[in-house]
């Protein structure tokens, strides 16, 4: 059974989500109102899920809870929680999540809605500080859910006429920023199946063989990605038959970059051991330090030793559209592709995933299967533009054209502005951070976004640091996020990096939707040391 009335966001007290009003109901007089506009008539026929009246009716319903909830960026209230969190066997108890033979009515589905909102993360709000996404960008929304209305397959010009133009026009402007003036790409579900295309076409490039006779001939390949590289390289590894021991990893130094040395050595090390090396994961802002590994001698590292290299900008990308930041990546036109999640810094809905490569030749003769049901050699238009042969999926969401709305909404220049905002308001935290006691920077100068740290409580932070000292300090972050999460009132992330030895500490992740301002940092500090000040005695 639903919950009679709301136990969580919806209560609307000054303690909760402030001045929120109550989304009407989905009620029997709501419905007939509704219907009586729509035909000219009024009835007490009881809805059902086939009514259009009422499916229209719930729509405006869903989009009137998102406007009232303060669900879009920028529209949290101060006062709203974060987040109302409750253990899952409780959150089973509270909502009624099985599904049966009878189907409920088009009130009760309003109020499963109305739950959905309870007792999810507010992820547009400023204080969601706790991943490598945000909020979404509001045009960007109103693009996704068009393109979700009109509910169609990216694989052929034929059932996307429009949007299979979009894409097109948005991977080619993706790729100006790269530096690349020719090419090709696809929109991919998420970072992890782009750095997967980035080592499947290495592969084909190399030993093009591979696609119809197998690996059994061509030697042990390896590839090498550095320490903080992100852990999809790793699964890719396992999916596509290279083998987990066959990923190298190289160290990272202090700042947590890649050192161009030790890729060599290790390069130099599997020729000797009669290994076949065929690929380079550098990274363009890691997950945890948002280091970026220096591409210009990575690449003349991999041109030396005949290398596919791979940039995974999937968080650090966004610097890209910025003349100050874009530095960062010096180098970025020399590599063979790029994973670039457009939904991380830059704040577009969830997924929006590119795999970008300066080659022309390459993608299609990889992946194509020629199905004849979908991609006929005689149809009556210009086939170049049935893409979806060369994606290894089927069935592919329109991912490009909530992107490609916002941007035409910003321009290059407002997304400009909203990343050196995200960069501003990140070096004003590590300022504020550093002159703060009981605060300790993990990297004195961040490069991007990221600022990681450790919170050390009042009575320690004299003592010797001793391996036991460091044991202790590993339990706060856990201890403070507890708290948080319990309060609602920040997410922060947390872990440990082992490693380089070094026990939990807290990641500050900073995006462009909402835009973050020095306020938003200053509380950040404010709470960890309100919610940690009473640690000295955690065991």
């Amino acid at each position: 059974m639903l919950p009679t009335h709301s136990t969580a966001l919806f209560r609307h007290s000054k303690h909760d989500l402030g001045t929120r009003r109550e989304s009407g109901p989905l009620s029997h007089a709501n419905i007939n109102r509704f219907r009586g506009k729509t035909t000219g008539k009024v009835t007490d026929e009881k809805p059902e899920v086939d009514d259009q009246v009422v499916v229209e009716l719930l729509l405006k319903e869903i989009t009137e809870l998102v406007i009232d909830q303060g669900l879009l960026s920028g529209k949290a209230l101060k006062e709203d929680r974060v987040t109302n969190f409750v253990h899952p066997e409780k959150l089973k108890k509270l909502v009624d999540l099985s599904l049966g033979d009878s189907p409920l009515s088009h009130a009760e589905i309003f109020e499963l809605c109305k739950r959905a909102v309870d007792y999810s993360v507010r992820t547009n709000h400023p204080k969601f500080l706790n991943q490598l996404y945000h909020g979404a960008d509001p045009v960007g929304l109103a693009g996704a859910w068009l393109s979700e209305a009109l509910n169609t397959n990216l694989y052929t010009y034929e059932v996307a006429p429009f949007f299979m133009m979009v894409e097109h026009e948005v991977l080619a402007h993706l790729r100006s920023f790269i530096g690349w003036e020719d090419g090709d790409g696809i929109f991919t579900p998420g970072g992890s199946l782009a750095n997967m295309y980035g080592m499947v076409l290495a592969r084909f490039n190399k030993f093009p063989e591979v696609k119809t006779k197998g690996m059994g001939n061509i030697g042990e390949l390896v590839a090498f990605t550095s320490q903080e590289g992100h852990y999809s390289i790793l699964k890719a590894a396992h999916w596509i038959g290279l083998g987990t021991d066959n990923l190298i990893l190289v160290a990272s130094d202090s700042s947590g970059r890649m050192i161009p040395a030790e890729l060599e050595n290790k390069i130099v090390k599997a020729l000797e051991q009669k290994k076949v090396p065929y690929f380079v994961n550098a990274t363009s802002g890691t997950t945890v330090f948002g280091a970026f590994d220096p591409l210009e001698p990575i690449a003349f590292i991999c041109r030396k030793y005949d290398l596919w290299l791979h940039v995974d900008a999937a968080w650090g990308g966004g610097a890209l559209v910025s003349q100050k930041h874009r530095s960062l990546m010096q180098g970025i036109e020399m590599v063979d592709s790029v994973a670039w999640n457009l939904h991380k810094m830059l704040g577009a809905p969830l997924q929006c995933s590119a795999f970008l490569t300066k080659h022309t030749n390459v993608f299609h003769r990889c992946n194509s299967a020629s199905a004849t049901y979908l991609f006929q050699t005689d149809k009556y238009y210009d086939m170049r533009y049935d893409t979806g042969d060369k994606s290894v999926q089927c069935g592919r969401k329109v991912d490009a054209f909530k992107l490609w709305l916002m941007w035409k909404a910003r321009g290059n220049r407002g997304l400009e502005k909203l990343v050196d905002n995200a960069f501003e308001c990140s070096k004003y935290f590590t300022r504020q951070l550093s002159q703060r006691p009981g605060f300790r920077l993990v990297i004195a100068e961040p490069s991007c976004t990221n600022v990681c740290f450790w919170y050390i409580p009042p009575k320690w932070r004299n003592s010797p640091e001793s391996p036991e000292w460091w044991e202790k300090l590993s339990k706060v972050a856990p201890a403070i996020k507890k708290r948080m999460v319990e309060k609602g009132c920040l997410m922060v992330s947390y872990q440990p990096l082992v490693h380089k030895n070094m026990v939990n500490f807290f990641r500050l992740a900073l995006h462009c939707q909402p835009p973050p301002t020095h306020e938003d940092m200053d509380f950040v500090l404010n709470e960890i040391e309100k919610l940690g000040r009473d640690l000295d005695n955690i065991h």
